[in-house]
């Protein structure tokens, strides 16, 4: 077996021994970024191990196992970006701020007491089932970074001595190889009765949300729904497709089916015309004239029959 080099441009080799197999990770202490955009903050100078190589699925708890013997670690970054470092020291740091306002005995005798609005109970919203998920081991890049913050810089002395002989990789409960992919394919299928508690319990939330939104709708009567960008908003409603808001809307199903409002009357059709030509007008009136004369004919024979029955007769 060749004689590995201790030291290796600046990185002290680490060997780590696999089953069949020897991994080799190469580390050294932490140096402050000259950037003014990366924080330096986050990884303090003196306290921080910088790994290269480090294996594809390692995970914070093999690491920190691994790194065990030189002293308490800290925290353990994979892939340190300066973004993601900021926002998690924010929000570490807002935390704290928390835990200590809310530690700190509050003045009740400087301030009156106010009084307490009666609060309504407010329906819960139905919570969704989740989908099985184990958890399973994250998978980077080759050859990819990590750091590791110690608690202090005694136990950053230790980790980079060479050692001797390779160090075991720690043992974990978290499959890896092929039974890692073996359950990300059975955690990508999940059982049917778990899927429909999960699409059920989905839906509800969605209903419960969607009803919530319409309750707490500002738009009034006659002014129009308008969206972020200023355009009117087509939406169903009314009898002829008018929302409730105004502006444009879509015609109702029941309407563009059967043509029948709500609760609104039809109107009377009109009549066809019958007369169009002027033969047609005339015959018309030709028709009305003789009917005229013949009612007139007959009113004045019911007018005599009715004079001689009142004609008196002694004999």
């Amino acid at each position: 077996m060749p004689i590995l080099p201790k030291c290796l441009s600046g990185f002290t080799v680490i060997p780590i021994a696999y089953p069949s197999s020897t991994h080799y990770i190469y580390a050294r202490a932490h140096a402050k970024s000259k950037s003014k955009t990366k924080p330096n903050n986050v990884l303090p100078e003196g306290r921080t191990l910088f790994l290269v190589n480090v294996p594809p699925d390692a995970t914070e708890r093999e690491l920190t196992l691994l790194f065990k013997h030189c002293g308490t670690i800290e925290r353990v970054l994979f892939d340190f970006n300066s973004a993601d470092a900021l926002a998690e020291h924010a929000s570490d740091s807002d935390e704290e701020m928390s835990e200590a306002s809310v530690n700190e005995e509050p003045d009740t005798e400087a301030r009156p007491r106010k009084k307490r609005k009666l609060q309504t109970s407010e329906p819960t919203p139905p919570e969704v089932i989740p989908l099985p998920s184990p958890s399973l081991r994250t998978l980077r890049k080759t050859g990819s970074c990590a750091h590791i913050i110690f608690l202090d810089s005694s136990s950053l002395a230790k980790a980079l001595s060479s050692p001797t002989s390779p160090k075991p990789w720690p043992y974990s409960e978290e499959p890896r190889g092929l039974s890692h992919y073996a359950a990300k394919y059975d955690n990508e299928r999940p059982p049917l009765d778990a899927v429909k508690a999960h699409a059920d319990s989905f839906m509800d939330r969605f209903e419960f949300d969607l009803s919530k939104s319409k309750q707490e709708a500002k738009y009034r009567k006659g002014e129009a729904i308008m969206d972020e960008d200023g355009f009117t908003l087509v939406t169903r409603g009314g009898a002829y497709g008018q929302t409730l808001g105004g502006g444009v809307g879509v015609a109702s199903k029941k309407f563009m089916l059967t043509g029948q409002t709500g609760s609104r009357r039809k109107k009377e059709k009109k009549k066809e015309k019958d007369v169009f030509y002027a033969f047609q007008k005339a015959e018309k009136q030709r028709k009305a004239l003789l009917d005229l004369k013949k009612n007139f004919a007959a009113d004045k024979e019911r007018v005599e029959k009715l004079k001689e029955s009142r004609r008196f007769k002694p004999y």
